[in-house]
């Protein structure tokens, strides 16, 4: 992300005499053209024009709004570079099952706590994934009667019958 510095200008309000240039349009542009190269050539790069309210003393106590027309030129101070993160990559299915045996294989450390507990026999883990099948299907005959039926999202509201 590149951080630019801005300058601005006031623009030529008259016309500035040039070799070949005749008329006041070809003068004035001959003005604009002038001011756009010099600072071209200091590294400002022309953004916009823009024309502004400005507040001036007119008399002693009055003040009137007069608009002036400016030109906005901007150039790089620095450039930001933004560091993109790498994704990791996942590990193809042969080899990640091959490390998950092996990571399963290896017998405990005794000297590290495990934080995973010690399975039971597979009658208990049986009886369990049955009581917790039967315990999910139980609340979901319960609660489908008085639930809405959900569709697919078409954009359109339908009116209740």
């Amino acid at each position: 992300m590149a951080v630019y510095e801005y300058k601005v200008v006031p623009a030529p309000e008259r016309g500035r005499k040039g070799k070949g240039v005749k008329g006041p349009r070809e003068r004035f542009a001959n003005a604009l053209q002038t001011v756009m190269n010099e600072l071209g050539a200091e590294g400002w790069e022309y953004l916009r024009a823009d024309t502004l309210p400005c507040e001036e003393r007119s008399g002693l106590t009055g003040s009137t709004t007069t608009y002036q027309n400016m030109l906005v030129f901007r150039r790089v101070l620095s450039t930001y570079v933004t560091k993109s993160v790498a994704k990791p990559k996942a590990l193809p299915a042969p080899e990640a099952a091959k490390a998950a045996e092996t990571a399963l294989s290896r017998a405990p450390d005794k000297a590290v706590p495990s934080i995973i507990p010690e399975r039971g026999s597979d009658a208990t883990d049986q009886a369990a994934a049955a009581a917790a099948a039967a315990a999910l299907t139980a609340y979901r005959e319960s609660t489908s009667g008085g639930a809405p039926k959900l569709g697919p999202a078409t954009g359109r509201t339908q009116k209740p019958d």
